[in-house]
């Protein structure tokens, strides 16, 4: 019995894959690693092979056509045999000492049976190249050490939301909750951190710095460049979340979590509406407005709250043609305060 699936989507990752595997194959036979192979043109499918010859009870290389980061989490979802699944990207790595802590304390919750249904932990963003770093916790969001339930969660304001890197999902709730990403798409990680969130009744935080997300590429989806040209594929993803719960599902939901669920929204939203006014152009211009229109013909209650009574909204205030300007700026000026240039 494994306890955890680490599920590693791979394409083209021949330059960092070994370092990303080098930390994770140190859970030894409490972890299965799947190397999700997404139709990579270099050696990555090599690479994944001799870790999985040099460590056959543990890494599993599942090779398959390119459909996107989306279409290899599917795949990892779907193979998944541990009692909790994360994903770790394939330039990303695992910090050694928090990972074995980790791993300790789902031991000790199965030993003593009182697994909660996910687990919260710190992320750092890491530009290895300028040996900058910020670390994202959530100390003042979170108790530490102990479980708890929505109810007991403090509000999230400004930027700040739960992000994949720090989300380890119990597996078979994660199956429940129906998750399916888009194939090729950018950013389907909003969506892995958004949709199972109501079937997590049971949580657990620990303040460990356990996931080390890689800063620098120039084809990264982070990348400014890159993301004023995938306006599209945020959209994509802002609307598959839309869709996922009405305003009347998530009025039910608890109040904690109905408050997270509505910020998390908003959240995701001022996020497409900077890719898409990036660039001062008619089709963008049209590609928003459609998108509301869509929003408003899907749930017209879901589309008040986030078009009117939510972050959002302040951006309605704006001219068009210095959005862009604005929340680019706001953009460089945040990457800044993370020290990440």
């Amino acid at each position: 019995m494994k306890l955890l699936t680490l599920t590693v989507p791979s394409y083209n990752s021949e330059d960092y894959l070994r370092r990303c595997l080098d930390t994770l194959v140190i859970g030894g036979n409490d972890v299965e690693i799947l190397v999700v192979n997404d139709g990579s043109k270099d050696n990555t499918e090599g690479i994944a092979n001799e870790y999985a010859i040099l460590y056959p009870h543990i890494v599993k290389v599942i090779s398959k056509e390119n459909g996107g980061h989306g279409s290899a989490i599917n795949c990892g979802l779907e193979y998944a045999t541990g009692l909790f699944f994360k994903v770790v990207d394939s330039d990303d790595w695992l910090n050694e000492k928090a990972f074995r802590q980790f791993l300790s304390t789902i031991k000790e919750h199965y030993q003593n049976n009182t697994l909660p249904d996910l687990y919260i932990t710190n992320f750092i963003y890491d530009k290895v190249s300028l040996k900058k770093f910020f670390v994202r916790t959530f100390v003042k969001k979170f108790k530490q050490d102990v479980f708890f339930s929505w109810r007991e969660i403090k509000n999230f304001y400004g930027p700040q939301v739960l992000l994949m890197h720090s989300l380890t999902y119990r597996t078979k709730k994660l199956k429940k909750s129906n998750l399916h990403l888009p194939n090729h798409t950018f950013y389907v990680d909003n969506i892995f951190a958004y949709i199972p969130l109501p079937m997590m009744e049971k949580m657990y935080y620990m303040n460990i710095n356990l996931y080390h997300y890689y800063i620098g590429r120039e084809d990264q989806s982070v990348n400014i460049n890159m993301f004023k040209d995938r306006y599209e594929q945020q959209i994509r993803v802002m609307m598959e979340m839309v869709q996922a719960y009405t305003y009347l599902e998530i009025m039910s939901m608890e109040k904690r979590l109905r408050k997270y669920m509505f910020h998390c929204l908003g959240a995701i939203m001022i996020i497409t509406i900077l890719f898409t006014v990036s660039r001062n152009e008619k089709e963008r211009k049209d590609a928003l407005n459609e998108m509301w229109r869509s929003i408003k013909e899907i749930d017209e209650q879901l589309y008040w709250k986030l078009r009117f009574r939510s972050a959002p909204t302040l951006v309605n205030y704006i001219p068009w043609k210095l959005r862009g300007i604005v929340m680019v700026s706001g953009y460089k000026y945040l990457r800044r305060r993370l020290r990440l240039g």
